[in-house]
């Protein structure tokens, strides 16, 4: 089965080779003896340049996603938290002019509303002593309006895909209807792909006069990754190693071979087959063309995995650092993002301030209430007036 180059065997021969890296790139054939290595041959190392490019970008995502994390939890946590407390000021000053004789119903009537609206975010925000004063001064307490709008979610849900997402009987919250929803219309829209897949892939193999040599190739491709699992799992059976270190370490890796042959990863069992130090540094170059190419078809396989992962955890981080529709996560873009996040509420927070301000005496109180319903401002993204 194909090996490693002599080079990376001789660089990871030692007792921690179990856990050493290797490139992909350290599994490339080599030509032999000066000859310019075969067309099979550079398509193979192409594939597993990519490979190797594609788990770099990987991590690089990964590093920039914890980083980002980070930075963005310095610059808003202390604005959020400040937000917070001048909400929390705010809604309990509202309560106490609630109490008193100054205020019009009208006036009242605003000042209960703005008053829900500041509980109700902090206790979405999980202050949870915020859900007692909503209650007191709403007609629907919150968990009525929280089951009010999971039904009526619930309903477009299940108007958008035609059947019930759950049994009757299944109270899901917000959060838990819009992911079954949305895992439910992915499915849906995955089969659907699925299908028009199958159907171009007919039409073509319908096309093509060399649809029986892929369809050998592909069958000789999996027969050399079975056999290459095959091999690994019998020189790696911990249950037959008496000593309890290389058991420890025949296990580590077997359970590594396990996950990447079920995966269709070629080249971590190869990479694996290299910390074994059970390759033939030169098995890849003396494959003739035709296993080669049933090895790239793998490695192209897998790629494509390796490809659609990339854009899965772009989508992720996008997601997660509330990007604008269409941007892609990159440093750039996650600290446009960050800045413009910290600008919102550095102006949320002024704006609060200004009116906690306000609404200490009755006259600006009043002022403020009569503003408030006049002219409602969009804002800082909180429901209601806020």
């Amino acid at each position: 089965m194909p090996g490693p180059s002599p080079a990376a065997v001789s660089a990871t021969r030692s007792p921690s080779s179990s856990h050493r890296i290797v490139p992909a790139t350290a599994l490339q054939a080599l030509a032999p003896d000066e000859q310019p290595l075969s067309a099979a041959a550079r398509a193979f190392n192409l594939q597993l340049s990519r490979v190797d490019k594609l788990r770099a970008q990987l991590d690089e995502l990964d590093a920039l996603g914890q980083e980002h994390r980070a930075e963005r939890h310095r610059w808003l946590s202390p604005l959020q938290r400040q937000r917070r407390e001048r909400m929390r000021a705010l809604a309990l000053a509202l309560e106490g002019h609630l109490q008193g004789k100054a205020l019009s119903r009208l006036q009242q009537e605003t000042a209960t509303e703005a008053l829900c609206a500041l509980a109700q975010t902090l206790a979405d925000e999980g202050e949870a002593d915020m859900v007692a004063l909503h209650d007191r001064h709403s007609r629907q307490s919150l968990a009525q309006k929280k089951q009010a709008a999971a039904d009526a979610m619930r309903a477009r849900l299940e108007a958008a895909l035609g059947e019930p997402l759950a049994g009757d009987d299944e109270d899901l919250s917000m959060d838990e209807l819009v992911r079954a929803g949305m895992a439910r219309l992915r499915e849906a829209r995955d089969e659907e792909q699925a299908r028009r897949q199958a159907r171009a892939q007919a039409r073509k193999a319908r096309k093509q006069p060399g649809t029986q040599q892929a369809e050998a190739q592909a069958a000789d491709a999996e027969t050399q990754l079975r056999t290459l699992f095959r091999q690994l799992a019998s020189a790696l059976h911990p249950d037959r190693e008496p000593d309890e270190t290389e058991r420890q370490r025949k296990t580590a890796l077997m359970s590594e071979a396990n996950t990447a042959y079920a995966r269709k990863d070629l080249v971590t069992l190869m990479q694996i087959q290299l910390r074994a130090e059970l390759a033939d540094p030169a098995a890849v170059s003396r494959l003739a063309d035709d296993r080669l190419a049933a090895l790239t078809l793998l490695l192209k396989q897998q790629v494509a995995g390796l490809e659609r992962e990339r854009a899965a955890r772009q989508g992720q981080l996008a997601a997660e650092f509330e990007l604008p529709p269409g941007q892609v996560a990159n440093p750039n873009t996650l600290r446009q993002q960050l800045l413009n996040q910290v600008g919102v509420l550095e102006a949320a927070v002024a704006r609060l301030a200004q009116d906690l301000a306000q609404v200490q005496e009755p006259a600006g109180l009043k002022r403020w209430l009569n503003r408030l319903r006049e002219t409602p401002r969009p804002g800082d993204g909180d429901p209601g007036w806020v």
